[in-house]
């Protein structure tokens, strides 16, 4: 009954699950909240990918003005290093800007966030055994 479409949607979903879980491991290590994501990059791009990302992280999630931030990034350097701009918030405010807002679906987060708690985080230690049995046949490196 599952199509391509299917599959690929999983695979972008396991994802921002993994985004997930390495924003929340930040969070917790920083002692601080996260309460909004600005992204980038190519999947930014897709309005799809962008409400998934919301929905599955339950925050506001921004897209911005350009998917090319190293490049940003590097000319805020330079217009900090050059005297341009006081500090970098005043630097992102002026050469950042946010042209979308995706808002978390409340229904579609709660799903992913029961989908995230009772089977995304519990996979990794129930196929644990298996990932050992593949090494041991295969002589992967081990994990």
């Amino acid at each position: 009954m599952h199509t391509r479409a299917h599959l690929y949607r999983a695979i972008l979903e396991g994802i921002v699950y993994a985004l997930k879980a390495g924003a929340e491991l930040t969070a917790k290590k920083n002692r601080v909240n996260i309460v909004r994501v600005h992204a980038t990059g190519g999947g930014s791009g897709s309005d799809t990918i962008m409400q998934m990302t919301a929905d599955i992280l339950g925050l506001p999630t921004y897209r911005m003005s350009t998917a090319e931030t190293s490049i940003v990034g590097a000319a805020i350097d330079a217009a900090l290093g050059i005297g341009w701009y006081p500090d970098v918030a005043t630097a992102v405010s002026a050469m950042t800007r946010v042209t979308e807002e995706f808002l978390p679906d409340p229904k579609n987060a709660a799903i992913y966030e029961d989908l995230y708690r009772n089977v995304y985080l519990k996979m990794y230690g129930a196929l644990l055994p298996l990932n050992k049995n593949i090494q041991r046949i295969t002589g992967y490196p081990a994990l």
